[in-house]
C-alpha cells in the first residue's frame, strides 16, 4: 500500500468484561494503550471506546459513522457467549466501517464443520474429519486424533486431553465435548508435526507476511503439542513457556511457496477482510490447514505481530496499514473519493 494515510480517526473499540480478574483487566487495557499509543505516535486521532456489558448500540450512539473507522478489537459481548460476529453485525447495521471481517465470516469461523466442507469443496489439504452428536465413534479409525469442540474458536475446549490414541479414548473426550461445551464435537486426525501461522493481508491483492513456526521441540509428549489457550495466554505456564516462536520460520523456498499458496486460497476462499491467519501443520511433505483465524489476536507479542515487524512494519505502522485497509471501505475516507455504502 503506497503512501498510507496517518490522518485518519480511529475509535478503538475493545471489551472489558466484568467478570475478569483486576489482573486480566489490567492487561487488557494495557494492550489496548500500547496499540492505541502506536497509532497516535503516527499521526491518527485516536478515541477508545470500552464494551463492558452487552448494550453495543447504546454504546455506540456517542459516534458518528462518517467520522471514524472503528478498530474491531471486541472479541465477544462481555455476558454474551460467541456473540464476536454480533459485534461485526450491530455496527454493520449502525453503519460503521470497520477493521477486520465482516458478520458473516466471522459466523463462518465460528463454524468449523462449515470451515471443513469450504477448503474440501476448494480442494484446499485438510486433515480427515468427522462431526459426532453421540459419543458413539462409528467406524472412526484415524489415529492420533484430536477432539475439538465445533462451534468455538481462540482454542476453547482444547487441552492435551483432546489428543487421542484409541477408541476409547475418542469416545470418552466426544463424551467431555458434548457434556461441557453443549455442541457436537469434530474430530480429525491429528497431524503430529510442524505448525505454522501464516497471516496474510490485503484485499483483492493480498500477500503473506513472513511465515511464524510454533516449535513444538521442547515437547515430547504428543499431547502437549499443541498451541491450547495455556500456551497462548498464560506466561510461567509450562506450554506457554516450552513452546518457541520462530519468526521467518525455517522452510526451504519451495515449500515456503506452497505454503504461501495455501494460506493465500484459504483467506480467499473463506473471505477474510484486511487481515487474518491461517494456521497450518506440515508432515511428510504435505501441509494441511487446521484453523482459519480472520481476526486473530495483535497484542504486541503475537506471531503475526513479529512478522509484521520482521518486513520493518512497527506496532503502529501495521496497525495503521490495517485501518487503511478498512478505510477504502469508507463512504468519507476511501481513497478514490467515489461512494460506497458504509456497510458493504
Amino acid at each position: 500500500m503506497d503512501n498510507p494515510r496517518r490522518d485518519l480517526p480511529v475509535l478503538l473499540l475493545h471489551n472489558l468484561d466484568p467478570v475478569w480478574t483486576g489482573e486480566e483487566r489490567s492487561e487488557a487495557e494495557e494492550d489496548v494503550a500500547t496499540l492505541g499509543d502506536a497509532l497516535k505516535a503516527l499521526g491518527h486521532p485516536v478515541e477508545v471506546a470500552a464494551v463492558e456489558d452487552a448494550r453495543l448500540a447504546k454504546r455506540l450512539t456517542a459516534f458518528d459513522p462518517r467520522e471514524h473507522i472503528v478498530f474491531n478489537w471486541c472479541e465477544e459481548l462481555p455476558g454474551v457467549p460467541h456473540s464476536e460476529p454480533e459485534v461485526a453485525a450491530v455496527m454493520e447495521r449502525l453503519g460503521f466501517v470497520f477493521t477486520g471481517s465482516s458478520c458473516s465470516v466471522l459466523t463462518l469461523s465460528h463454524d468449523k464443520p462449515r470451515v471443513k466442507r469450504l477448503l474440501d469443496a476448494a480442494r484446499l489439504p485438510t486433515p480427515p474429519w468427522a462431526v459426532f452428536h453421540t459419543p458413539k465413534a462409528g467406524d472412526w479409525n484415524i489415529f492420533p486424533a484430536i477432539v475439538k469442540a465445533a462451534h468455538e474458536h481462540c482454542s476453547i475446549g482444547i487441552s492435551p486431553d483432546s489428543v487421542v490414541t484409541s477408541p476409547a479414548e475418542l469416545e470418552h473426550r466426544i463424551a467431555y465435548v458434548l457434556e461441557t461445551h453443549k455442541q457436537a464435537a469434530l474430530v480429525e486426525e491429528f497431524i503430529n508435526g510442524r505448525e505454522f501461522h501464516g497471516a496474510a493481508w490485503g484485499n483483492g491483492t493480498v500477500s503473506m507476511l513472513p511465515v511464524a513456526e510454533m516449535d513444538y521441540g521442547n515437547l515430547t509428549d504428543i499431547r502437549d503439542r499443541l498451541f491450547t489457550y495455556e500456551a497462548k495466554y498464560v506466561p510461567g505456564s509450562r506450554l506457554y513457556e516450552g513452546i518457541d516462536l520462530r519468526v521467518p520460520a525455517d522452510l526451504d523456498e519451495d515449500a515456503r511457496a506452497e505454503l504461501e499458496r495455501i494460506v493465500l486460497a484459504t483467506y480467499r476462499v473463506t473471505g477474510c477482510r484486511d487481515y487474518g491467519r491461517i494456521d497450518v501443520r506440515y508432515l511428510d511433505g504435505v501441509f494441511q490447514v487446521i484453523d482459519v483465524n480472520p481476526n486473530p489476536d495483535i497484542n504486541p507479542q503475537t506471531s503475526m505481530t513479529w512478522a509484521a515487524a520482521e518486513i520493518g512494519f512497527s506496532y503502529g505502522e501495521m496497525g495503521s496499514r490495517i485501518v487503511n485497509l478498512a478505510a477504502d471501505r469508507h463512504p468519507v475516507f476511501r481513497r478514490n473519493g467515489s461512494h460506497v455504502p458504509v456497510d458493504e
